[in-house]
């Protein structure tokens, strides 16, 4: 993939990310999603790349979404697999809360795992604790091994885990091992990317969550060299039939290479609210401020982008009711 396909991204999740941030706070997910949806389909049609999203959003929550098998792009460029989430976090814009983005993920084609929308259970580290963890151990056993790679006490490490009944084994089991623990309302991804950073305080993810977010999660912290191992959760009949169908064991564990496979993956993400790693949309006058990172697996280049918007020059940023 031509790098240029890197800076190319980040003007799409800057768009939705302006887009959604209108709605901050006012209680109405779906319109939030809706607008980072049109902004990023909009700006995907003037990209030169012949996309296809194989992992979309919205079918769990039915929201506006961009359609698993979509073709995005001018029609000309690279052939590439896209893993995108106009707006991860759309009741934590609703509610105003924090960590929600606009996330987009992208391989050559053929290489992202097509996940289902169903449940994944989820173990997600960064560089220093690659190769240490294992989805089948115990909370306990993978606390140990990561507070053993990163020279830290147990009592040191910060596990973060959506804050959800279906966890409260989790939880339990690291209290009682005396880890610290940051409980998430929403936003999984950037939960797991926050592991890769040593400035957000976050050691290691723990939970079930979406596996579409599963997968785009997997190409960032590929670019990042961070590790994510995952197990599809199938909840009825139904699910069940559907790994069937993709040759997926219930059993199975999905490895970094079984989510992503090759060495070229680019992600982006613009916060739409303030996170740990990423400020949110601030709006001043006629001017909006973003805050992206974009990062590429084949090099290893994480960059940080700070953007300057005239709203009066794109006045399709500004949302009415």
């Amino acid at each position: 993939m031509e790098r240029s396909l890197s800076m190319e991204l980040v003007r799409v999740t800057e768009a939705a990310a302006l887009k959604s941030a209108r709605w901050m706070g006012r209680g109405r997910k779906n319109e939030a999603d809706d607008a980072a949806t049109t902004a990023m389909r909009a700006v995907f049609d003037t990209i030169p790349m012949r996309g296809t999203v194989v992992i979309g959003e919205g079918e769990m929550d039915e929201a506006p979404m961009l359609y698993i098998g979509e073709k995005l792009g001018t029609g000309e460029g690279p052939l590439v697999d896209v893993a995108v989430d106009p707006l991860e976090g759309t009741d934590i814009v609703a509610s105003g809360g924090w960590n929600a983005l606009s996330v987009i993920a992208i391989a050559d084609g053929g290489n992202l795992l097509h996940a289902p929308d169903m449940y994944m259970q989820k173990i997600a580290v960064g560089p220093e604790a690659v190769g240490q963890i294992d989805i089948n151990a115990s909370v306990t056993d993978n606390l140990k091994a990561v507070a053993k790679a990163k020279n830290k006490d147990i009592e040191d490490i910060v596990a973060t885990v959506l804050d959800r009944p279906r966890h409260d084994a989790i939880i339990s089991e690291l209290r009682e091992a005396g880890a610290r623990i940051k409980l998430i309302g929403d936003g999984d991804v950037a939960g797991a990317i926050n592991t890769a950073f040593d400035t957000t305080g976050v050691d290691i993810l723990f939970g079930m969550g979406g596996a579409p977010e599963g997968v785009i999660a997997a190409v960032a912290l590929k670019c990042l060299g961070g590790e994510i191992q995952g197990k599809l959760m199938p909840q009825n009949d139904a699910e069940i039939e559907r790994c069937n169908k993709m040759g997926i064991d219930v059993n199975q564990v999905l490895t970094m290479e079984d989510l992503v496979r090759g060495d070229d993956a680019i992600f982006a993400a613009t916060g739409v609210t303030d996170g740990e790693l990423l400020k949110g949309v601030q709006f001043k006058g006629s001017y909006g401020s973003t805050h992206s990172v974009v990062m590429r697996a084949k090099s290893g280049t994480v960059r940080f982008v700070e953007g300057r918007h005239s709203l009066r020059k794109k006045p399709d940023m500004v949302i009415g009711n």
